[in-house]
């Protein structure tokens, strides 16, 4: 993934001659309500959206080329942080820029490594683990929802440890144990067994983490059952 500084050096590779394009069929600003915000075409863009303007054109001239007002948004939304393809095909389509047109914006910037889904993913991975202390399995949650391939997934969660996987979860349940202190112990387990599993961690691996947790805590553990994975 490109940081914000590259883009200004690597952006000039996206712009360049490109095919005439028949002006976007932009209807009258309507207003849906007292108090509602002007708005364009299919996606109700507001009238202010800096995207909306550079698609209208200036006042009185005919709408901008969609191509260029496409490259236009997806350098902003890159320079406020690394997206991935689906993201900007997103945002292009909720804009009114036609598929076409975003094919070749996106097929453009993926050739001179704007986008790389690949890089965002493993980026996302080591990010989130050591951030937020997901497993693999949230983090492959969080993945697909921002449109990234199973492929790409799978090898981005895969290059997280097993054994790295297992120690954040020991942190995590050792963080959490001394505000459960005083609490009975079944309700101790759920608790932190639960926490695990919100983060994306198997139900086996939770359970004996925090078996072997309380137990060094020297808590009876003698009447609690182990889950099924």
């Amino acid at each position: 993934m490109q940081g914000g500084g590259a883009l200004s050096g690597i952006a000039r590779s996206v712009h360049g001659p490109s095919p005439t394009a028949p002006p976007l069929p932009w209807p009258t600003p309507t207003r849906r309500g007292a108090g509602a915000p002007r708005t364009y075409g299919r996606g109700r863009i507001p009238v202010d959206d800096p995207d909306a303007k550079a698609l209208r054109g200036k006042r009185g001239a005919p709408p901008a080329d969609p191509e260029a007002a496409a490259r236009e948004i997806c350098l902003r939304m890159l320079s406020r942080s690394p997206r991935t393809r689906a993201q900007l095909a997103d945002a292009l389509r909720r804009k009114d820029v036609p598929d076409d047109v975003a094919e070749r914006v996106l097929g453009r910037f993926t050739d001179v490594g704007l986008i790389d889904d690949e890089a965002f993913a493993k980026a996302w991975v080591q990010s989130r683990h050591t951030g937020r202390g997901l497993a693999k399995r949230a983090l492959a949650h969080e993945l697909r929802r921002r449109g990234v391939a199973d492929d790409t997934v799978n090898d981005a969660v895969e290059s997280l440890d097993t054994d790295r996987e297992e120690a954040t979860a020991r942190a995590l349940v050792a963080r959490r144990l001394p505000s459960t202190r005083g609490v009975d112990p079944g309700k101790r387990m759920r608790r932190l067994v639960g926490m695990l599993a919100r983060k994306g961690y198997p139900p086996g691996l939770s359970y004996r983490v925090v078996k072997e947790a309380l137990a060094e805590e020297g808590t009876d553990l003698e009447d609690l059952s182990e889950p099924l994975d």
